[in-house]
């Protein structure tokens, strides 16, 4: 209404004219009501989102029939993660215009993030439907969609054709049991890894997500079978000797443990686990001196490690460095201090 108000302040006469029928010749400063749009959408693509909210409000309130307003009002309330207030403008806009694909497009992804994926579905397949290139986000977010209504066949066909392989083929198994792994799915994952492996027998990774499902399980003997597997396929992947040395430790194979760790830091020093697990195994293999520098060169890459913390405590206790033991066990303590008060619910 503030905006309303100050308009009647600028231009006379307006009331009269809304009286006979007769529309306003400009909204704001002279500007058209298609001129306001433009420099709208230019705001919300420079970055001055709540500014193009504001300017496509005040036009809202005086001139609501203008067409694109609402699209435009629902692209602003998207970007501002007001998805209530977009799914609202964007159903508008979809009325107005049925052919829209931005703003079906764009309501679609806004229900996903409303936790309504069965309802986004309808939306998504049919932007991809006419506009078989749609972005990735949208190909992405449909997949994701299909993955939540147990639509696993057309989630597989949905990925395989955002990342250009054929839709039968491990590789999209593959990448079907990785976005099932991600949500939290293993037993599935680990069927789609099985799917993949009888399509393409060789193919890189399908092992090592068996492991790592193998060893989610605490099937350790499972685990290590697979990850040799992915080890003779592909020697020079760090991951796998990084998992291949938390499977060794697990089994109380410590050396083994050393000698797959090694080569993981050989491959990739930018990683903290494999810094970690050596710590682990060092201080297991009664080594502690040596378990320090693996474990300070972790907390120089992260510091803010829980686990690096207290397994730099234990190391300096078995030193007897008793004041660097208890800062460190403090430390820890205030990290895990934090962690706990993040998972509070929110009053």
């Amino acid at each position: 209404m503030r905006g309303c108000f100050s308009y009647v302040l600028l231009v006379p006469g307006l009331v009269a004219l809304l009286a006979v029928g007769q529309s306003p010749p400009a909204i704001v400063d002279g500007m058209s009501p298609e001129a306001i749009l433009a420099d709208a959408r230019h705001k919300l693509d420079s970055g001055q989102q709540q500014q193009a909210i504001t300017e496509l409000q005040q036009l809202s309130a005086m001139r609501p029939q203008v067409k694109g307003l609402a699209r435009t009002l629902g692209l602003g309330f998207y970007r501002t993660g007001k998805l209530v207030e977009a799914d609202h403008k964007l159903a508008q806009a979809i009325a107005e215009d049925p052919s829209d694909l931005e703003s079906i497009q764009l309501r679609g992804l806004t229900l996903y993030r409303l936790g309504q994926p069965a309802a986004a579905i309808p939306l998504l397949e049919r932007v991809r439907q006419w506009m078989p290139n749609a972005n990735a986000d949208a190909n992405y977010v449909l997949g994701l969609c299909y993955l939540n209504s147990q639509r696993y066949e057309d989630a597989r066909n949905a990925f395989a054709k955002q990342y250009g392989v054929t839709a039968d083929s491990g590789a999209a198994y593959l990448l079907l049991g990785g976005m099932l792994l991600r949500a939290h799915l293993p037993e599935l994952a680990a069927s789609a890894a099985g799917k993949a492996i009888e399509r393409t027998p060789n193919l890189p990774l399908a092992h090592f997500m068996l492991g790592e499902v193998a060893l989610f399980k605490s099937d350790v003997a499972g685990a290590l079978l697979e990850f040799e597997k992915e080890r003779a396929l592909n020697p020079a992947y760090p991951a796998v000797y990084d998992r291949l040395g938390d499977a060794y430790l697990r089994a109380g194979k410590y050396e083994d443990a050393q000698e797959a760790l090694a080569k993981a830091i050989s491959l990739d020093v930018s990683s903290t686990g494999p810094f970690i697990l050596m710590g682990k195994v060092l201080m297991r293999r009664n080594d502690p001196q040596t378990a320090i520098l693996y474990l300070q060169h972790a907390e120089k890459m992260d510091s803010s490690n829980y686990t690096t913390h207290t397994l730099l405590g234990q190391a300096y206790r078995g030193v007897g460095r008793k004041e660097d033991a208890s800062r460190e066990i403090e430390i820890a303590a205030k990290i895990n201090a934090s962690n706990q008060l993040k998972l509070q619910p929110i009053e």
